[in-house]
């Protein structure tokens, strides 16, 4: 009496949020947990994020702020995350190309339902966030993983065109990428663009990129995170302010489709009546007036910084392996052995949470968030470096 599928989902938690609630049930049972599983932003939000609520609250109507608004938003603050856009970068984007939704997820899923027509195939490359899978899936298209360029977790773009057939609608790209932390590079980003031009070209249908975009304020050493759309025309952005503000419950984010997408005033509706049959009615009118206003916000990245460098140089100077994280709030790092999830399973007898790599597309690998505290990740560095001896 109940879609197989859905209950397949709806039984098998992520291996993030096992890891997350066994460190809570640790915790509560008065264990010292060194918990790396899940990217829970652990700095503030700026102070204008809360003086923000607080003014909105304060000095405008109680009708008017917790009312409807439009499906895609209120047009204002639509209009102000646009200019704010074009204030950063070369585009000329408007209101209308912005549509609010619940977070990223939502935005991604809308735009993938959008494009899953018949056959479909959406291409993701490893290592991937791991719900791009049942994202994909659950709209009834086929889920292409592109294997990881092992070497700096660029992009492995011959990889990628041996995957790219007729059947091709888009590629979803996540730049700065979780789990590996790495930032793709603008010559990687231009020999995505020329493949999927010429791809385009032979199949004589448009090949879109997504462009999941959470974490594109969080990037360090001076590092650029080039603007998609710049390079690649066909770029619709799915965004989140849950990083960026510290706001993740909050959950606000938008898609854009810019009005350089081949089709874009199509593809902007069928994202619009995806959302609609996913039960979408209007993102928070609340969170919608304080994600405008603050639009141009930064995060303080001096402790996300801190802990990057510190665990990178530890387990480096230990003899692990991991390419050195330019974005987000993660390290992707070789697993001793070979076997991420006995490696997981052998830290986690030991209460050190780090997510096995199976479901970002390697196997060998392991992810350790470090938005954590920094007294935490000293304390469990004497715990990383005897677990590798045990390989040595």
């Amino acid at each position: 009496m109940v879609n197989q599928k859905m209950l397949a989902l709806g039984q098998t938690r992520s291996c993030i949020r096992e890891l997350f609630e066994y460190g809570l049930r640790q915790a509560a049972a008065g264990e010292t947990v060194y918990d790396f599983s899940i990217g829970n932003p652990s700095i503030p939000a700026p102070p204008e994020v809360n003086e923000t609520f607080a003014s909105i609250l304060r000095n405008i109507d109680s009708l008017s702020v917790h009312g409807y608004t439009q499906a895609p938003g209120a047009m204002d603050a639509r209009q102000m995350v646009a200019e704010e856009l074009n204030s950063r970068y070369s585009s000329d984007l408007r209101g209308e190309n912005i549509f609010f939704t619940c977070g990223a997820a939502p935005a991604l899923t809308s735009v993938i339902r959008a494009l899953a027509v018949e056959g479909a195939e959406i291409l993701a490359i490893a290592p991937y966030f791991a719900e791009y899978r049942p994202f994909v899936e659950a709209n009834r298209a086929a889920f292409v993983p592109v294997p990881a360029d092992r070497a700096a977790f660029q992009i492995d773009c011959a990889a990628l065109e041996e995957r790219v057939t007729v059947h091709t609608q888009a590629v979803i790209v996540n730049s700065p990428n979780n789990p590996s932390g790495v930032i793709y590079t603008r010559e990687t980003l231009e020999r995505l663009a020329e493949v999927l031009t010429r791809k385009s070209r032979e199949f004589s249908h448009s090949i879109y990129i997504i462009s999941d975009e959470p974490y594109r304020e969080l990037a360090y050493d001076g590092a650029e995170v080039p603007f998609l759309p710049d390079i690649y025309p066909n770029t619709v952005i799915c965004y989140s302010y849950s990083k960026s503000l510290s706001m993740p419950g909050e959950r606000i984010g938008y898609f854009c489709v810019p009005d350089r997408v081949e089709d874009s005033g199509l593809l902007f509706a069928a994202a619009a009546g995806s959302a609609r049959s996913l039960g979408h009615v209007c993102a928070p009118s609340l969170q919608q007036r304080v994600v405008a206003a603050c639009a141009a916000s930064r995060p303080d990245l001096d402790a996300y910084d801190r802990n990057r460098v510190t665990l990178y140089n530890a387990l480096t100077s230990y003899g692990y392996r991991c390419v050195r994280p330019s974005g987000a709030f993660y390290l992707f790092v070789q697993a001793p052995g070979g076997d991420a999830k006995a490696f997981s399973d052998l830290a986690k007898a030991r209460n050190l949470l780090l997510v096995p790599g199976g479901d970002f597309g390697c196997l060998d690998y392991f992810r350790a968030s470090t938005c954590v505290s920094h007294e935490m990740l000293l304390q469990s560095l004497p715990i990383f470096e005897s677990l590798i001896k045990k390989y040595q």
